[in-house]
């Protein structure tokens, strides 16, 4: 088929093949209607559009219109392509929004059968059909029970983690066992710690003592060990390790048959300072012995504990405080130092769960000015969690002693490396404010604070504590793994305080190198009870 335009566009001839016969059609175009120019430019528009309603019409067919069974169909589906509008996917949107709102304020069905995984979900919809509304509360349901499993493992691993943190190592225990056998039948593990000749060091003031008080014997070797080898002046240290009696005679072998020298060591048992009497210490003997006390350290973590009401922090937390530890004369001993070591003037008290990576020869020098304890504090510092600590921290601040006698906001500071003057100490009547709070606390049914004895210590040595700097003592390598290792590198005395002890197999594998490096790994004590080196 072709076109003729006339030169002066009044008349169009088109011209076709029909069967082998040409037809021609003329048309004459009347002026007084239509100008050319408007003829030529409609004719120009539609040869730009045409080819553009083709590809929109193969498109529609394409997505279903030729189920389309009138031109309304057609229309419903081209109207808005070519028209230029947008489809109805915003409109959807909206109603699935609203549907979302209807379901989260909704109840779940109690008939509604939740699928276990996302195929399942996928194929219960292909075979059932279910409309928005149900997708929408089976997704709910999904979830909601995903997240209660979820929660509940954590609490679970929160709970193992505990019973790990405060179980004894098949290692640690054969350890002792052997050590105690070989007290009764060797006679150098029995030998006088110290040599009668290097007992007068043992109240010399000259002489920087440090003073441990554990139970674990691996535990002590890596304190001392790290001490005396980070130390510029070995043969000036005095270690003062006190242990309870079941420990006693495994302790005193180890060192006897493992010298520290040139350093001092001294094995005492609680049972050998004739001051800790029932008299002298009467708190303590009830927190032992109280029923309730024990129940509440030893029993069941999880009878009575509304679990939903609570976060896996908060809960770890509380396990924390719950460590039976807590109500252990050993923990308890550091109130008692100036009574323990009458002729000492300054000690520097240590925790089994720290090493000596410096010289702390330095700590004898610094003026705590006239104050008893020098101490890191815990209120300031890079690390939120371990360096973020305040009194609110460790005190129920709804009790009514507490609030009235304690600030929330003022700063916590940290055992575990502590340089203590004892003889200001003597001056003052820190271990009666501590006994007084302790009662209180007792008679409040444990109400005013759960941990241990550091809220007590808090308390007693209120305007007796001397800030030193951070440097001296890093803290929180038993709460996170993700120590700063340079940070760790570079700091005096580094506390693994927490859970994951370096001597447990929850301990952070990134974190104990530099505790096993200070483990004694040639003794045939520590083979034979396969206490290996990782």
């Amino acid at each position: 088929m072709q076109l003729h335009f006339s030169p002066s566009m009044r008349s169009i001839t088109i011209s076709g093949t029909n069967n082998g016969f040409i037809d021609l059609m003329k048309i004459k175009v009347a002026a007084r209607h239509i100008s050319y120019r408007t003829l030529f430019h409609t004719i120009l528009i539609l040869a730009f559009l045409l080819p553009f309603v083709f590809i929109l019409t193969a498109l529609v067919t394409l997505e279903g219109v030729n189920k389309c069974s009138s031109f309304d169909c057609l229309g419903r589906r081209l109207g808005p392509r070519l028209l230029g509008r947008v489809d109805d996917s915003g409109r959807l949107v909206k109603d699935f929004y609203k549907i979302l709102n209807e379901v989260k304020t909704g109840e779940i069905p109690a008939n509604l059968k939740l699928p276990d995984s996302f195929d399942q979900l996928v194929s219960d919809m292909k075979n059932n059909q279910y409309d928005a509304k149900t997708f929408a509360f089976m997704l709910r349901g999904m979830m909601e029970k995903f997240e209660r499993e979820v929660r509940e493992s954590k609490f679970a691993e929160l709970m193992n983690k505990h019973f790990a943190a405060s179980s004894i190592p098949k290692g640690i225990h054969c350890l002792s066992l052997r050590l105690t056998d070989e007290y009764s039948s060797n006679a150098h593990a029995r030998k006088q710690l110290p040599p009668p000749e290097l007992l007068p060091l043992l109240s010399d003031n000259s002489y920087h003592h440090f003073i441990l008080s554990t139970d674990n014997i691996l535990a002590a070797s890596v304190v001392v060990n790290s001490a005396v080898q980070s130390s510029l002046k070995p043969e000036k240290i005095v270690f003062h390790v006190i242990t309870d009696k079941k420990t006693y005679a495994g302790m005193h072998s180890w060192f006897a048959l493992n010298s520290a020298s040139p350093a001092v060591v001294e094995i005492k048992g609680i049972h050998q300072f004739d001051w800790l009497t029932r008299e002298n210490v009467p708190v303590l003997e009830a927190v032992e012995n109280q029923n309730g006390i024990r129940d509440y350290y030893h029993g069941n973590h999880i009878a009575g504990a509304n679990l939903s009401d609570t976060s896996p922090r908060k809960f770890a937390s509380k396990l924390q405080a719950r460590s039976p530890k807590y109500i252990s004369l050993l923990n308890h001993l550091r109130i008692y130092l100036p009574e323990l070591f009458p002729n000492l003037e300054k000690v520097v008290f240590l925790d089994d769960d720290v090493v000596i990576q410096r010289d702390l020869s330095p700590l004898w020098e610094i003026d705590l000015e006239g104050k008893v304890n020098g101490a890191v504090e815990t209120c300031r510092g890079e690390d939120d969690w371990v360096m973020s600590k305040h009194f609110r921290n460790y005190f129920n601040f709804s009790h009514p002693l507490v609030k009235e006698h304690l600030n929330p906001d003022e700063c916590a500071w940290a055992y575990g490396m502590n340089i203590f003057d004892l003889g200001a100490w003597r001056r003052t009547n820190i271990r009666e404010t501590y006994h007084s709070w302790l009662k209180e606390n007792l008679r409040s049914n444990l109400t005013m604070w759960k941990l241990g004895t550091l809220p007590p210590a808090l308390i007693a040595f209120k305007g007796h504590v001397h800030p030193i700097d951070p440097y001296w003592h890093m803290l929180g390598l038993g709460y996170q793994n993700n120590t700063d290792i340079e940070s760790l590198k570079k700091a005096a005395v580094i506390h693994y305080n927490g859970q994951s002890k370096p001597w447990l197999p929850i301990g952070f594998e990134r974190l104990r190198p530099f505790w096993t490096k200070y483990v004694n790994y040639s003794s045939d004590f520590v083979r034979n009870c396969h206490i290996l080196e990782s």
